[in-house]
């Protein structure tokens, strides 16, 4: 207990054999998809030497100063998955044995990474005056590269993948990894609209909640927007007057290893249980789970105990859950309340002052939430903006 925009990919295409066959669009995708569930997992083990990851990791570190160097490795990359037998150095259609380069860059990879908010050029990479001539990328082309570390870096991973047989979907892999972790961490300018209605919050966090994300990480959302509603109570209501609300816990940390009651807990002031709050996203609450609910709080004197959901709860079985509600009460003598999130926000929201201090603190934990993901921010921007 405590004691104080991005527009969707398409997923559904299946992965293909090491590549074979697919196309530029379908390896950038693909990868991108896999980073994105290993990054959520914080999974950043790789099958690369230590040489390697040290110049993906300086490249990626530069990479909104060398958006050019970065696009130019990951079109190099992307076709030497496609095209296995292509030596990348040769990236111009001139050179001998040569492929074109820029176009593959302008077609598929530049639009890619302004999709997914990687660092990108305007148009390509080889546009780039460094990047341009039409030398081979091996270990003595002689294009102005600066920082010297990044061309060294750069042109060494080139010459590993060409001649060291280095895997470059791994290589690929891992920089996307680095790239959306790098994007993540970014603070970005986040939308406070400070005339909204109570009913046209709601809109937008249903909105919010409930747009189809590339990436994991909704779910917390209906959470931080209790959570904000619960900051504003405590000093408006007078049933949270002296009371504690402890801070949010971890995405993914179980409540009974934290000695926690729910997502979100009040306690007294001296440390006691006194209210908890369970949310959840797009699950129906069963009678089943009401029982979990009471094996967490049951050896605490809890006042009162929320289920809230964002699912439609027409079809619930109520009878089930209103009897179990009642056991409880009977031996326990907590209140517990079965409701959905929209319908519990529109009442904590007539119950505060300025329905904009809600906005401003749901803005402030999506910005810090290490669980909220890049592109929930930039989704949200967009609902503000009108462009969703």
């Amino acid at each position: 207990m405590c004691l104080r925009g991005i527009r969707k990919l398409d997923m559904r295409k299946k992965p293909r054999r090491n590549g074979e066959n697919m196309t530029h669009s379908e390896v950038l995708q693909e990868t991108y998809h896999k980073a994105l569930e290993q990054t959520a997992n914080n999974d950043f083990s790789v099958q690369l030497s230590n040489d390697i990851v040290g110049d993906l990791e300086l490249l990626v570190n530069r990479s909104e100063q060398n958006k050019g160097l970065i696009t130019v490795l990951i079109t190099l990359l992307t076709h030497k998955i496609v095209s296995p037998k292509q030596d990348i150095r040769y990236h111009q259609a001139q050179l001998p044995n040569g492929f074109a380069g820029r176009g593959i860059d302008q077609q598929y990879v530049t639009p890619f990474m302004k999709s997914v908010s990687f660092p990108a050029t305007a148009e390509s990479g080889w546009l780039t005056r460094s990047l341009e001539q039409p030398h081979p990328y091996d270990m003595n082309y002689p294009g102005n590269i600066r920082p010297t570390s990044a061309k060294e870096a750069f042109l060494t991973t080139i010459d590993r993948i060409q001649n060291d047989n280095v895997s470059p979907r791994n290589v690929l892999n891992y920089m996307f990894r680095l790239l959306i972790k790098q994007r993540d961490a970014m603070n970005i300018e986040m939308a406070k609209p400070h005339s909204l209605s109570i009913s046209a919050i709601i809109k937008t966090l249903e909105k919010h909640f409930t747009y189809h994300y590339s990436c994991p990480g909704a779910s917390r959302l209906p959470t931080l927007a209790i959570y904000a509603a619960y900051e504003c109570m405590m000093d408006q209501v007078a049933r949270y007057s002296r009371k504690i609300l402890c801070p949010l816990e971890s995405h993914n940390s179980a409540d009974s290893q934290s000695g926690r009651i729910g997502d979100i807990d009040v306690n007294n002031s001296n440390g006691t249980a006194f209210e908890g709050v369970e949310i959840k996203h797009e699950i129906q609450i069963t009678r089943q789970l009401v029982t979990d609910a009471y094996e967490k709080f049951k050896v605490y004197h809890t006042d009162r105990y929320y289920l809230l959901t964002t699912a439609n709860m027409d079809s619930a079985d109520w009878d089930g859950i209103d009897n179990e509600i009642k056991r409880i009460a009977q031996i326990h003598g907590c209140q517990v309340i079965v409701n959905g999130v929209y319908t519990s926000l529109k009442y904590y929201l007539r119950l505060v002052k300025d329905p904009a201090e809600f906005i401003d603190r749901y803005v402030e934990l999506i910005k810090h939430d290490d669980t909220v993901k890049f592109q929930h921010k930039t989704v949200w921007n967009d609902i503000i903006s009108g462009n969703i």
